[in-house]
């Protein structure tokens, strides 16, 4: 996988309205919160089999209803569009679980 340049990386951030970008790491990290620990496990199942699937694993922690996701290609040493595609893959998991009303 090649590295995204500057602008790639401006471009996918543009699409990506909840990632922040690491750019001294050459990642992007998220933090996606649930109604409780079932709907966290079961986004972070979904997630899982899509990483292994594509062979590319995300960083990330896991308390109670939170999920943190960071993401970088470590052999490209930095973000590449395997990361901005999990990104993708990730926010769409996560809208699988509507937030309760309050």
């Amino acid at each position: 996988m090649q590295k995204l340049n500057a602008r790639e990386i401006e471009q996918a951030m543009a699409q990506l309205a909840d990632w922040e970008l690491d750019a001294a790491r050459g990642a992007i990290r998220r933090r996606f919160q649930f109604d409780d620990f079932g709907q966290a496990f079961a986004f972070m199942t979904r997630i899982a089999l899509y990483a292994e699937k594509n062979n590319h694993h995300p960083e990330w922690s896991n308390v109670y209803n939170r999920v943190d996701i960071t993401l970088t290609t470590h052999d490209a040493d930095g973000l590449t569009l395997r990361d901005i595609e999990l990104a993708r893959h990730a926010d769409e998991a996560a809208r699988a679980y509507p937030k309760r009303a309050g």
